[in-house]
């Protein structure tokens, strides 16, 4: 099997996860989302009824408003069928996401680039860390991790593994140092080892936790010391099951540090897959990956056209 073949596979199958996880999985989200439509008349009954459906999915109340209110306009000229609503919400929700379907570039001639995660506890950030750097590994660049997760000894064993599973370097210091130590001797090793990418791993912590969102900045201002454009990704992971919330972490973690990436984690475990649509609305934040397993190829890219396909339960758009 070709290599192409074989992404293309590994596509339709992370598709079918990720249908799964939203929609198929999720009676609040679909039922299936349209299931209901094919049995009702165009009218404001429907509309009611969609806007029940897109706010028990966590799409949000202001999210949904936007939605329902280009509907009816919409549906004043342009909506004649069922076939026509569910173009106009697909549409209408792709413009949504356009904003935030981003991916990552990792500029090669900033060596080393670096990625700061950060993330409450819980979210899946060491994980992510993990599948991302065998991503970024896998594109023939070189990745060095910084366990600057002084707090807790696992973290660093967690790293460790996935260092080894990847053939990655890790630098760590003894639990309860100074993560900002840690932090810069990763990037004077990075940088004396002509590493292409450091990717540093941060403590959880909640974004009510003053003086744990004090010791980001500090790291955040050591690397800048370092280099004037470090980090040059801050990189947040959220935890899609915690709905709302998680837009609540986005928005504090925002405004503490300037987050230029989201890795949205276990969609999976999630009855309420729009919250991205929600998160994507507010902020503008570009979303990198997704995360539907625990599986390394459980974490893709986010592709807007694949996940509002699954989202409304529809084909595979690859296919």
């Amino acid at each position: 099997m070709s290599d192409k073949e074989t992404n293309k596979n590994t596509s339709r199958s992370f598709f079918s996860k990720l249908k799964e996880s939203v929609s198929g999985a999720s009676t609040r989200v679909t039922s299936n989302f349209f299931d209901f439509i094919g049995k009702n008349k165009i009218d404001e009954e429907l509309i009611d009824d969609i806007e029940t459906h897109l706010i028990m999915s966590d799409v949000g109340i202001e999210t949904t408003e936007i939605i329902i209110d280009q509907l009816k306009k919409e549906s004043n000229k342009n909506i004649k069928t069922i076939k026509d609503l569910k173009e106009s919400i697909k549409e209408i929700m792709l413009t949504i996401l356009e904003p935030v379907d981003i991916p990552l570039k990792v500029n090669t001639n900033q060596k080393p680039f670096v990625i700061l995660m950060v993330g409450v506890n819980g979210s899946g950030k060491t994980t992510s860390i993990g599948k991302l750097s065998g991503l970024l590994s896998a594109q023939n660049k070189t990745v060095m991790l910084a366990a600057a997760d002084t707090f807790r000894a696992a973290a660093v064993e967690q790293l460790e593994i996935w260092a080894i599973r990847n053939q990655l370097e890790v630098i760590s210091q003894e639990t309860g140092a100074d993560p900002g130590a840690v932090s810069f001797d990763a990037y004077a090793s990075a940088q004396s080892k002509n590493i292409d990418i450091l990717m540093v791993d941060t403590a959880g912590r909640l974004h009510t936790q003053q003086g744990l969102m004090d010791e980001l900045i500090k790291i955040k201002r050591i690397l800048n010391k370092q280099a004037s454009d470090s980090p040059h990704e801050i990189m947040l992971v959220i935890d899609a099951s915690l709905g709302q919330n998680a837009l609540l972490q986005a928005i504090k973690f925002n405004e503490a540090l300037g987050i230029t990436g989201l890795i949205i984690t276990k969609l999976d475990g999630s009855a309420k897959g729009g919250i991205i649509l929600s998160i994507a609305n507010e902020l503008k934040i570009p979303i990198r990956y997704i995360g539907i397993g625990e599986k390394a190829s459980d974490m893709q890219k986010f592709d807007r056209y694949q996940y509002v396909d699954a989202l409304l339960n529809n084909s595979d758009p690859k296919t």
